[in-house]
């Protein structure tokens, strides 16, 4: 099950669970579309993976059977911050923007 981390690593923007604009790499580090988009160029600064929209966790469980949704797993209240710095993330995204993310 996914963390749903609750902001961007980046510039620290809100990314509530129902967040079209939150993204994810293969690891969930989450930034918003701005940053990866802008910033990142779909690069993440972790793994040098790509990015996804994150899905969207049901608010609640649609099956009464199934202790699902945000009522029973809820996002995270944890905010987390990449520990790269800019620098540290101009070199990597320079070095690998130009290949697609099956490619790197």
């Amino acid at each position: 099950m996914l963390e749903l981390r609750p902001n961007c690593e980046l510039c620290d923007r809100d990314l509530p669970p129902e967040s079209y604009d939150a993204r994810i790499c293969s690891y969930e580090c989450t930034y918003c579309a701005d940053c990866v988009e802008k910033i990142l160029h779909n690069v993440c600064p972790t793994c040098g993976g790509g990015f996804t929209p994150r899905p969207i966790r049901p608010s609640k469980a649609w099956r009464s059977e199934k202790k699902l949704g945000l009522g029973h797993d809820p996002a995270s209240s944890d905010r987390i911050h990449t520990k790269y710095s800019k620098e540290e993330i101009e070199t990597l995204v320079s070095r690998i923007k130009n290949l697609k993310p099956h490619e790197r």
